[in-house]
């Protein structure tokens, strides 16, 4: 039988994330053991009746799933996956250093999951992919609203987040707007704060009313509209001094912010 879901490099060669790995794969029937070293959710994609499945144990049972159904399991996960279908498969491996920032001090004590998952947790599998590809600050808010969803989906414990103070508040927002034409990460925030990313972002969204991505899009377009108005400069040219290289989505925030294309301001 076929070596499945095994947490390695070498198996799954493509890494998006430190934190975060996503793997879309194509299985023939039959399965074989698995052993997952991280945090794990599996969607199956297709219908799979006849599935069979153990975990820490070599005794399978039935365990059925359709469609968009699948597992949370914990980190040292062992045991043996069994199906008669072939098998399209999605996997989201997460890293035990993003997890303890959402409140998850052990992986290995996650409770599992097999069947219905979480939709929203659902839905941030399936399209963990096309987020990983975004620019760092999307990235750094996608995964770890994930990795928060999760542990808040499966464990009914979390850590508080810490407050910021105005002074560390105030070091951030100048950050910010010193550099606003850069691919601004959340963890650059974050260590000015001296917090977490994780923690950093509840903070500062309490602090300001605002996510850090959502605050940093804003700050952008304000400095953008300004551009615009006092200077002959292009749009592209606008758009590409407030962090944007992809004009047409800098277009799209913009009428959505100001209700007016980049280009009628003037």
């Amino acid at each position: 039988m076929a070596e499945i879901m095994v947490c390695r490099a070498v198996f799954y060669p493509y890494v998006y994330s430190m934190e975060l790995e996503h793997h879309h794969t194509n299985l023939p029937a039959g399965g074989g053991p698995f052993a997952l070293d991280r945090v794990t959710v599996g969607v199956f994609l297709t219908d799979q009746p006849n599935h069979r499945l153990a975990v820490g144990s070599d005794r399978t049972i039935d365990a059925p799933l359709k469609r968009n159904e699948g597992w949370v399991l914990p980190a040292g996960s062992e045991g043996l996956c069994l199906f008669e279908n072939n098998l399209d498969l999605v996997t989201v491996h997460l890293d035990d250093g993003l997890l303890r920032e959402c409140g998850l001090q052990d992986a290995e004590q996650l409770p599992q999951v097999i069947g219905q998952l979480d939709p929203i947790l659902l839905s941030m599998a399936l399209n963990a992919g096309t987020f990983l590809d975004g620019d760092t600050l999307y990235r750094d808010t996608m995964v770890r609203a994930m990795g928060h969803h999760l542990v808040r989906t499966v464990t009914p414990q979390r850590a508080e987040a810490a407050g910021l103070s105005d002074t560390r508040l105030k070091r951030v927002v100048d950050f910010i707007h010193d550099h606003l034409s850069d691919d601004l990460s959340l963890t650059a925030m974050a260590d000015l704060a001296a917090m977490s990313p994780t923690h950093f972002a509840k903070a500062f969204k309490k602090a300001t009313g605002s996510a850090p991505l959502q605050y940093v899009i804003s700050a952008r377009l304000d400095r953008a509209k300004v551009l615009l108005q006092t200077t002959q400069l292009t749009v592209a040219d606008v758009a590409w001094r407030v962090g944007y290289a992809d004009l047409s989505r800098f277009g799209q925030h913009f009428k959505r912010q100001f209700g007016i294309t980049p280009g009628k301001v003037r």
